[in-house]
């Protein structure tokens, strides 16, 4: 009997979620003991270009560039997007000045969860799913049988597919308030 889409699919997109919590937890603990605060201040710079990086495989996607591999850029843009997210969890720290910044950061980190899904959970659910029909299939079940055996992981799916509809305008909602974030650094900085 194939495994739960719940344990082959969902614990390990909490498991990379998590990861990237702890680390950034551990690499501000880590510039706080060694005295290097102000390298965390600057990381939201390399972060944010990381993700700006990430966008091609969007931009492919939707086809407003025909240019680079979709498998390749669909990984940059995972690797990319989460290493910009890590920079700008460090960024951010524990550090509570203002509310624009924490917006950002939630929408952020919901944005991270929403791609996560996409990655984790989507495509490896449909393929599951298909094996597990076709396997309960081969042993002779019927169609209401399979229908029973499955409605749980066929009802996970159908929840999980529901994901693109909340990844776009998470991210719009992201790049507005990091956009404002960042002017607003630029409107109060004191350029003398």
């Amino acid at each position: 009997m194939n495994p739960s889409l719940f344990r082959t699919q969902i614990i390990p997109f909490v498991e990379m979620f998590i990861l990237l919590i702890m680390l950034a937890i551990i690499a501000d603990f880590l510039l706080h003991q060694l005295d290097m605060v102000w390298i965390g201040r600057y990381l939201g710079i390399p972060g944010t270009l990381l993700i700006l990086l990430s966008f091609p495989y969007s931009l492919r996607k939707r086809k407003l560039i025909h240019s680079g591999h979709p498998k390749l850029l669909l990984s940059l843009h995972e690797l990319l997007a989460w290493g910009g997210a890590l920079m700008i969890l460090v960024h951010a720290g524990i550090h509570f000045y203002a509310i624009l910044p924490w917006l950002a950061v939630i929408a952020m980190l919901i944005n991270v969860i929403s791609g996560l899904t996409g990655k984790f959970l989507l495509e490896k659910s449909r393929y599951q799913l298909s094996s597990k029909k076709e396997q309960l299939s081969q042993q002779g079940l019927s169609e209401s049988a399979i229908e029973k055996e499955i409605f749980w992981d066929a009802l996970t799916l159908e929840t999980i597919k529901k994901w693109r509809a909340v990844h776009f305008p998470i991210t719009l909602a992201f790049g507005i308030l990091a956009l404002s974030h960042i002017f607003s650094i630029f409107l109060f900085w004191q350029w003398r």
